[in-house]
């Protein structure tokens, strides 16, 4: 009696020991798996990520002296990163968005250490009607997913999400858009300039915030060699865009329309003509497109840098000096590739769980005597 009682015993804490083992085993998976998909993928990813390097030839300096290389800035461009708001933002969606780019931009702030980033517009989803209560959080939320070192310099483009298309913005919206970003429309820096263009507001048709909008840049059309936007210049469609971050096939032939997908034909021959620019950036589109506008002028528009509006979201590195450029692209990780990470995980997690207790065994051992019974016929 006293023996089947001891077996008894030595087979219950034989089992809570097997227990104990397999919920440890369930639980190192599940943190590696979280630790993978939540961390060390975007280091992973974006440490593939290097500056371009320039190509300039050396020139001679006094008496034949090699000349000292021109110092290069390195700048950071991502667009359209579309915080939700209060109204259209579910709590689960607004964690896990702004959790892929919060992790990404920190990754990348650390492992690459540019000088300067620029956003190109449409930071906010719902900026254009939200109140001041709901801004107020937003602008948090931006500030804590964006933060940065004093020594690295943070510059944002106004997009229609942010103020409004020409029809809904007014002074309000812009005047709390720039208390919160550098109302600067000019930028120089390492004898580089950089024109912040709030293209919202180049519809020319003349009203008061537009009007404005074209003398400031007029007032600083003189002396400048680079630019920077929100909406694209005047384009017909993305028909030539290519890569695999373009549009996709069914939207490229897609006609735009001026002034609400691009800028107007006519604002965009100003824009060339003021600024002169050697390169134009700009985002809005959410796709990745390169374009030669008329003598030489190229213009990158940067795809998204959310899932949001992405599966496969990127930023563009830029090395420039007051004589060159080179860009790179740097992609971020895949959200299918992450969720197809969690999507193998649940599986094994299942069969280390289900193979102890015989239930996986059981359609192995019934599709062997099926084939045993099929042979033997």
């Amino acid at each position: 009696m006293a023996s089947s009682r001891l077996g008894a015993r030595g087979q219950c804490l034989c089992l809570l020991k097997m227990r104990g083992f397999l919920l440890l085993k369930l639980l190192a998976t599940v943190l590696a798996v979280l630790l993978f998909c939540e961390f060390l993928i975007y280091y992973l990813v974006i440490f593939r990520c290097s500056w371009p390097e320039l190509k300039t030839p050396e020139a001679a300096g006094p008496l034949g002296a090699p000349k000292a290389p021109e110092p290069v800035l390195r700048a950071m461009f991502l667009a359209d990163t579309h915080l939700l708001g209060a109204v259209r933002g579910h709590w689960l969606d607004k964690l896990r968005r702004e959790w892929q780019m919060e992790r990404a931009f920190q990754t990348a702030l650390w492992l690459l250490q540019p000088e300067v980033v620029f956003i190109l517009g449409d930071i906010f989803d719902e900026g254009k009607w939200s109140s001041p209560e709901a801004w107020a959080d937003d602008v948090g939320r931006f500030w804590k997913v964006f933060r940065h070192p004093p020594c690295v310099q943070l510059r944002a483009v106004a997009g229609n999400h942010d103020i409004g298309f020409h029809y809904q913005m007014d002074t309000y919206r812009i005047k709390r858009f720039e208390k919160v970003f550098n109302p600067e429309r000019l930028f120089s820096w390492k004898g580089i300039n950089f024109v912040m263009v709030n293209s919202v507001a180049l519809e020319g048709d003349g009203c008061d915030i537009c009007s404005r909008a074209e003398a400031e840049l007029l007032e600083i059309s003189h002396w400048l060699n680079c630019s920077r936007e929100h909406f694209p210049l005047y384009r017909r469609n993305d028909a030539n865009c290519s890569g695999e971050d373009a549009a996709p096939p069914d939207e490229k032939y897609t006609p735009f329309k001026e002034r609400y997908d691009v800028l107007s034909r006519e604002v965009s021959r100003k824009l060339l003509w003021w600024l002169r620019p050697r390169l134009v950036l700009s985002g809005h589109t959410h796709s990745a497109c390169e374009v030669q506008h008329g003598a030489g002028v190229l213009e990158v528009s940067v795809p998204s840098f959310s899932w949001r509006n992405r599966n496969n979201p990127s930023f563009i590195m830029g090395s420039i000096t007051p004589m060159d450029y080179a860009l790179a692209k740097c992609y971020l990780p895949r959200e299918d590739m992450v969720l197809t990470t969690y999507g193998v995980a649940a599986g094994c997690l299942m069969l280390i769980t289900l193979i102890p207790t015989g239930l996986v065994s059981v359609p192995f051992h019934f599709g062997h005597r099926v084939l045993r019974k099929f042979k033997t016929m």
